[in-house]
């Protein structure tokens, strides 16, 4: 081989042997429990998380809720990386009732995060969120897309009332069940269901409507 047709490899060789001993670039990963941890009031603890690609990045982003017994959130990190840096920022959090009826349920359909959420006493409410994150926004953020809610009595002593409104179309049905005094299992009767438009602007997961203050709203005569 010419003398010249070797000098002409040898950088090709120098770049290879220099990428086989290069430090691998460091691998992407969810936040670790602590540090969501640490995110949260002082000595809450983690109640339940889901890591999921929210923006359609291709990068895991972290949902999650936890808290003390005084307060508890939902909260969610979005994760970045660029050339320069990589790393979680926060993309709005919810403060939901600190009395809840065991953990709640966080899921990622289609894009979609879904929080179920049981919360209350003698008297319980049920709660679902739906959140699809929206870069067309001034700002933004995760929204809220759906809401779907019902109040009602554990010891069937009162009438219950269920919402679901869908934010996008503006769709909104309300039923209310009465307490069955009669005949069969069924703990309520219901009415059949009222179909009205409810139009909004965007909502953001920090302003979404608590559910006990929409029920109470709509369920008035």
């Amino acid at each position: 081989m010419a003398v010249h047709a070797i000098r002409a490899l040898i950088p090709g060789l120098l770049l290879a042997v220099s990428s086989a001993h290069a430090d691998p670039q460091p691998k992407f990963e969810p936040m670790t429990e602590q540090m969501l941890i640490d995110t949260l009031p002082v000595d809450a603890t983690l109640e339940v998380r889901v890591d999921a690609d929210l923006n359609g990045d291709g990068i895991v982003d972290t949902a999650f809720i936890g808290g003390t017994e005084e307060k508890r959130l939902l909260k969610v990190m979005l994760g970045y990386k660029d050339e320069f840096d990589w790393g979680h920022a926060p993309a709005g959090e919810l403060e939901l009732d600190s009395y809840p009826l065991g953990p709640a349920t966080l899921s990622v359909k289609k894009g979609v995060l879904v929080v179920e959420d049981l919360t209350g006493g003698t008297t319980a409410t049920s709660a679902t969120y739906r959140y699809r994150y929206d870069a067309k926004l001034p700002v933004p953020g995760m929204r809220l897309i759906g809401l779907d809610a019902e109040n009602y009595s554990r010891t069937n002593s009162h009438d219950s009332f269920k919402i679901s409104w869908n934010l996008l179309s503006g769709a909104f049905v309300s039923r209310r069940g009465r307490v069955n005094e009669g005949a069969g299992d069924e703990a309520y009767r219901y009415d059949p269901e009222r179909k009205s438009v409810r139009k909004s602007a965007p909502i953001l997961l920090g302003a979404t409507p608590r559910p006990d203050d929409l029920l109470d709203e709509v369920s008035k005569p």
